[in-house]
């Protein structure tokens, strides 16, 4: 599903007024309303149509949709790529946080809840009707995605995070809000774990408490290493006749340079495998080595000489296997 741009839906540029907006709602729907158009996809675009209009006709929804349509659609409105919603705030139960959400059902949702609000501000929610005092409400908690590394879950980290949510003022329109937090990273934090920052989340009404911020833990690509709950696995060259003959080498860990044994006769891919050394917990994950043998190229005449006499000493066919003969 690709992002809806409104202004594309509507056939206007995104400088027009309000006025051109109206103009060109009215036209398109005339021409594509279900009773009147013999058009064979009308009722899809004008569920479009509708849609574009109800945000781009109220100068305060399209205020926002501007702002996060600038930080989530590629070049010419293409559909925003994976983690767009990285450093949005959204309400909603704990766990049910965004990921990968589309952008227009994000809209859709955004401006639902701000009419429910703006609806129930009217109706006088929140107010005792018998007494006529303010009764305290609990703010929404808000989740949003955090990305670290390897070494922040390590060791622990405090990071600063830039956040980017959508809030309603006091006459209930929603409008773009830019914050920095200082986040505290607990070590051995795992990837899918929540950070919980209470009473960051959003105010409440009436003296009510705040609610709480929840931070959804992923890791950054790392040059060398990948993780699997808390054990990780990076690749280890070693070289031919360190697999074959066997030895020690040195490998990185998170937490410093380690002495490995290479047992004689090695294969490709074959493991390693280093017990704690993963990312701290309880119990601490593993750290696994996947050998990666590296042949030198023969770019010089010793290199040259050397696999010429590997190939004559060594009589090694390794199609065997096929059938075929060397």
């Amino acid at each position: 599903m690709e992002f809806k741009d409104y202004y594309k839906i509507l056939e206007v540029p995104r400088e027009a007024s309000q006025d051109d907006i109206r103009k060109a709602y009215r036209k398109l729907a005339r021409k594509y309303h279900p009773d009147v158009s013999k058009e064979a996809d009308a009722e899809a675009r004008m569920r479009d149509i509708n849609e574009a209009n109800d945000v781009l006709r109220d100068a305060e929804k399209r205020a926002a949709y501007d702002g996060l349509a600038a930080g989530v659609s590629g070049p010419n409105g293409a559909s925003p790529g994976p983690g767009w919603d990285r450093g949005f705030e959204f309400s909603g139960a704990q766990g049910e946080g965004p990921n990968q959400a589309e952008f227009q059902d994000f809209m859709a949702g955004l401006f639902k809840q701000a009419e429910q609000q703006r609806r129930a501000q009217g109706r006088g929610q929140g107010f005792d009707s018998g007494q006529g005092h303010a009764q305290p409400l609990r703010g929404e908690d808000h989740h949003a995605d955090i990305e670290i590394s390897f070494e922040d879950s390590f060791a622990g980290a405090t990071r600063e995070l830039g956040l980017r949510s959508v809030q309603l003022d006091a006459q209930g329109r929603p409008h773009l809000v830019n914050r920095t937090l200082s986040v505290k990273i607990p070590a051995g934090v795992k990837a899918g774990q929540m950070i919980r920052l209470a009473g960051q989340g959003m105010p409440g009404e009436g003296g009510g408490a705040p609610g709480d911020l929840f931070l959804t833990v992923h890791f950054a690509a790392h040059h060398l290493y990948q993780s699997n709950g808390r054990d990780l696995s990076m690749k280890l060259p070693v070289t031919p006749w360190e697999a074959a003959l066997g030895g020690k080498v040195h490998a990185p860990t998170l937490a410093g340079e380690v002495e490995v044994n290479i047992a004689a006769g090695s294969k490709q891919g074959g493991k390693l495998r280093l017990r704690g050394k993963g990312l701290p917990g309880d119990p601490p994950g593993d750290l696994y080595l996947v050998l990666d043998i590296v042949w030198p190229s023969a770019e010089n005449e010793q290199t040259r000489a050397a696999y010429e006499q590997l190939a004559k000493a060594a009589a090694f066919n390794p199609r065997a296997h096929l059938g075929v003969s060397a």
